[in-house]
């Protein structure tokens, strides 16, 4: 039985949501507008128009997908592989109503099995401010590989993490 490459399914139903290939400009209007009010797009002066323009750009490489529960839109993750031998999470947001339920956890999970498939690294870069991202990923077993200093915006820094599969 053939096993389809990494990330290359328009649908993966999980337990405690489904992800669904991104392609809907409504839905990435939707998206781009709860991302630009949520840390750390806002801190760092993202765009609804800017991110609107990323959700629906066309990249072999880039995969994006709405995070949908019970039929409602609450987030996005967008994943680049291959990247460094290995994915990187690009983009991951989540409606702030959703947080705290396992949803973040069940998602990294998936990126981990689909990057397994073929890979053993996984990627993210996470503004140095924003503590509860960097604690969400450091307590799933990433670690600092180092600084980029006023990578995406003057002022301010991003760390590049990383997670080797087994």
């Amino acid at each position: 039985m053939a096993v389809d490459p990494p990330f290359a399914t328009q649908l993966y139903p999980l337990a405690a949501c489904d992800l669904r290939a991104l392609q809907d400009p409504d839905e990435a209007r939707f998206l781009s507008d709860l991302l630009t009010g949520m840390d750390p797009w806002r801190i760092l002066g993202y765009t609804a128009s800017a991110l609107r323009r990323y959700l629906l750009h066309s990249d072999a490489a880039l995969h994006h997908y709405a995070v949908v529960v019970q039929g409602k839109t609450i987030g996005v993750v967008c994943v680049r592989y291959p990247w460094l031998r290995g994915a990187y999470l690009e983009l991951f947001g989540l409606d702030a109503a959703y947080q705290g339920y396992g949803i973040g956890s069940e998602i990294l999970g998936w990126i981990e099995g689909q990057t397994r498939l073929e890979s053993r690294n996984v990627w993210v870069l996470v503004s140095a401010f924003n503590a509860q991202a960097g604690t969400f990923y450091k307590r799933r077993g990433f670690r600092e590989i180092g600084i980029l200093k006023d990578f995406v915006q003057p002022g301010y820094d991003e760390l590049l993490l990383r997670k080797v599969l087994c």
